[in-house]
């Protein structure tokens, strides 16, 4: 099995710009919460629209290395449909130190999601903003079947569709973790109405929210992302027993300001956190929604 180190270090990382480590030291059992591995020993679906290269495991550890992290949460990406095998074979590499999201549409079996959950599942992910394995009619009844596992709903969607769907994810029996800082388009930012509504979710303990991915809607950029920021700040401040952070390493949709630096990234939103809520981004709110060991 792979282990984690807590300890940051050096060096360059396979799709990640920068070879410095982050300033700001991870504590104990710090975990990213969403990156993705790509492996070409398992083929992409037929209808895949992005096919990154290799990303595998150990190009990962270095990342995980540089950032002094020691958990993390995979999650399929879009380019293998509902196969979550290279999801579940990097977890079974990475041992307990690792949970996954997977991507299933309404034909699973309930022997599968079973599956699933025994070999470190804790999530389905319904990618709106790329067409392909899900759709939105599948979220409600798929968030039925999974409840009783304890998993959550995670949506990959752009904000106005957010709102177009807010009766759906209002209602759902399960928590919903809205990607990428809720994908809030700039520079309408908090003035948007997904912003809002994220908000009242987060305030009625049924949302969670993922500080990642901060340079698909930037305008501004690195390296302060201030934008983003304004967004990263009002959801932690508002809710931080309910925001994770997470790399989105290997970067496979960049934004306009390319390969990004995970270090910068990383120093940023401990920034914003401040020290306590960004302990609790990494290390108590990852242990609540993966289902980890409690450390504390």
């Amino acid at each position: 099995m792979f282990g984690g180190s807590a300890d940051a270090a050096g060096g360059e990382v396979l799709h990640s710009a920068g070879a410095e480590p982050p300033v700001q030291r991870a504590p104990a059992y710090a975990c990213d919460c969403h990156f993705h591995i790509y492996n070409s020993d398992f083929p992409a679906a037929a209808n895949a629209s992005i096919k990154p290269p290799d990303a595998r495991v150990p190009d990962y550890l270095q990342l995980r290395k540089r950032l002094g992290l020691s958990r993390g949460a995979i999650v399929t990406p879009s380019t293998y449909g509902t196969d979550n095998s290279c999801t579940l074979d990097a977890i079974a590499q990475l041992g307990s130190s690792a949970r996954g999201v997977a991507v299933v549409d309404t034909s699973v079996s309930d022997a599968e999601l079973k599956h699933l959950h025994e070999h470190g599942i804790r999530g389905i992910r319904f990618n709106i903003a790329r067409a392909g394995a899900t759709t939105v009619e599948m979220i409600e009844p798929l968030a039925r079947r999974v409840a009783g596992f304890g998993w959550h709903v995670q949506v990959h969607m752009p904000a106005d569709a957010i709102v177009a769907n807010a009766a759906i994810l209002e209602r759902l029996p399960v928590p919903v973790v809205f990607d990428h800082l809720g994908r809030i388009p700039q520079p309408e930012g908090k003035s948007h109405p997904a912003f809002a509504m994220i908000m009242w979710m987060l305030g009625k303990g049924k949302a969670w929210v993922k500080i990642s991915g901060m340079y698909q809607d930037t305008k501004i950029g690195p390296p302060t992302y201030s934008d983003i920021g304004e967004l990263a700040k009002a959801y932690i401040q508002h809710a931080p027993e309910r925001v994770v952070w997470g790399s989105d390493w290997p970067h496979p949709t960049k934004g306009s300001f390319g390969v990004p630096n995970d270090a910068l990234l990383f120093d940023l939103v401990a920034g914003w956190a401040g020290p306590e809520s960004w302990k609790r981004m990494l290390v108590t709110n990852p242990e609540t929604l993966y289902d980890f060991a409690k450390t504390a």
